[in-house]
């Protein structure tokens, strides 16, 4: 629950439109209540007693009393939308700034599918429970209160027995809550599978298709989507049989008040217009209760999106500025690595032992080794995407961790193993670090990498569209503009990280 409550907390930004949503809100049950006073009223001082005029202008109440109600909804339900979908565009901001923050220790761990599914889907959860649950919570207290209130003012005797059944159904919904509460994390978590395979497969579409796995992804697919079902089956069943429950209690309820209402008509201690108004009353004092059990509901899954949401912003930053960190001064390129030892986490073994080198302004450090050996941790050192477990890596003499991992990172150009593009053009995705670069200095460094004489090629040149993760180039083609862009930055150190491995000989040279 504590994680809802912060989620809630979102909507103190937009407090004028949840006001405006609440007191609309107020209005709307306040018309309601009054409407079946207007009923008892045109029953037995207008129908029974035949006279028109009360009809008429009774009538015309309730035409108003309509008007005003459909109003206030009206503005409530926009209201209530308007602030909650605010506070769901502040939490997925929260949520993308946090994950662009977090570390690669975390992104190393993390699924692709799990995170795509909190952002959206346990988002867009908690953003209707935030939007019109908590306020239909509110709603039904309100309308719960004051059924009650009027009830017994109207009729003690027979609000006892109404207000019986309110225990026996909350009841109800307790079990329920408890017994099938939990299950909605499990769903979230189960529907974060489904989405992992998928994404799997639409990004190694592929391997799939060159090792001829499609059956097998099929089935993989199909055992997530089938566990995924099975759950929603489990909380379908639960949902089933409760409500039926409920709606049998709220019905003994009713037949006992017609039924005592009626002996009380006959005897002339009520009338017919009181019993009307009264059985309408008590559709208000039901109503709350079923309001409640669809909300506890929402809640439940609520409760669970909100705690995977928060898992998100609350995960540790393992990798930060110190709070005494300074500003790298621009870079000559020393590099100095002092018996540098390193773990990933959750391994029990180093991947780097006791490594010193030193790399001078100028000098080109070419570093070999088998695979796994470890040459991409070095590399992955340096501009402190992780933090290594014993020596030390210093810049001109100033260690990596002691200064601002922007100023550290802005003076190193890398180019990784995997070429990332980016949807957009050629000339966007060559400028990614450098947004303001002139054309002339976006074509100069795609010469340098051996790239400006195929981009000239397409009919469109450098605004030529690049599909998702660089789909519509050879890997040749995306490995130079990946080494454009990093030459364009213009940065004090050069990284490469097998960058060349898909260019043939005569550009790698």
């Amino acid at each position: 629950m504590n994680d809802l409550w912060r989620a809630l907390r979102y909507l103190r930004k937009y407090w004028g439109t949840t006001l405006g949503a609440f007191l609309s809100l107020l209005i709307v049950t306040a018309t309601n209540l009054f409407s079946p006073q207007l009923l008892r009223l045109v029953i037995d001082q207008g129908i029974s007693a035949q006279n028109l005029s009360v009809i008429l202008l009774t009538s015309l109440g309730l035409l108003g009393v309509a008007i005003v109600r459909d109003s206030f909804t009206f503005t409530q339900s926009y209201w209530s939308e308007r602030a909650s979908q605010g506070a769901a565009y502040d939490m997925r901001n929260a949520i993308f700034t946090r994950l662009e923050n977090l570390s690669f220790s975390y992104h190393d761990k993390a699924q692709t599918g799990q995170l795509m599914t909190r952002v959206t889907n346990d988002v867009e959860t908690v953003r209707a429970f935030t939007g019109n649950g908590i306020l239909q919570l509110l709603n039904a207290v309100v309308m719960l209160i004051g059924s009650a209130t009027i009830l017994l003012i109207t009729n003690w005797k027979l609000a006892l027995v109404a207000l019986l059944i309110i225990p026996a159904i909350l009841g109800v919904f307790l079990f329920f809550l408890t017994k099938i509460g939990p299950r909605f994390r499990i769903v979230q978590q189960k529907l974060g599978n489904l989405n992992t395979v998928l994404q799997e497969n639409l990004a190694g579409v592929r391997v799939v298709k060159a090792f001829v796995r499609e059956p097998y992804e099929q089935e993989r697919y199909r055992n997530a989507n089938n566990s995924l079902l099975q759950e929603n089956l489990a909380v379908v069943r639960g949902t089933s049989l409760t409500f039926p429950l409920i709606f049998f209690i709220s019905n003994l309820g009713t037949l006992a008040v017609i039924w005592l209402g009626g002996e009380q008509v006959i005897g002339g201690s009520l009338s017919i217009g009181e019993l009307v108004a009264f059985t309408s009353y008590l559709s208000f004092l039901l109503l709350p209760v079923f309001i409640l059990g669809s909300t506890i509901t929402s809640l439940s899954q609520s409760v669970a999106s909100a705690h995977r949401v928060f898992e998100i912003i609350d995960a540790p930053i393992e990798v930060e500025d110190k709070p005494d960190a300074v500003i790298l001064p621009p870079a000559r390129g020393s590099v100095i690595f002092e018996n540098v030892s390193f773990r990933y986490a959750g391994s029990e073994t180093l991947s780097l032992t006791d490594v010193s080198f030193v790399a001078e302004p100028g000098q080109t450090v070419a570093i070999l080794g088998r695979t796994g050996s470890g040459k991409s941790t070095i590399i992955n050192l340096i501009p402190r995407f992780y933090d290594v477990t014993s020596g030390s890596i210093s810049i001109d003499g100033f260690d990596v961790r002691d200064v601002r991992l922007e100023s550290l990172r802005s003076q190193i150009g890398i180019v990784l193993q995997e070429s990332t593009l980016f949807s957009g053009t050629i000339r966007e995705n060559i400028a990614y670090g450098r947004s303001n670069a002139t054309e002339e200095e976006v074509e100069e460094a795609a010469k340098a990498a051996q790239a400006h004489d195929f981009i000239i090629g397409f009919p469109d040149g450098y605004t030529t569209i690049v599909g998702e993760r660089g789909v519509g180039l050879s890997g040749g083609q995306r490995q130079r503009i990946a080494i454009a862009r990093a030459l364009l930055h213009n940065p004090s150190l050069l990284i490469l990280d097998d960058s060349t491995s898909a260019v043939d000989a005569e550009t790698e040279y």
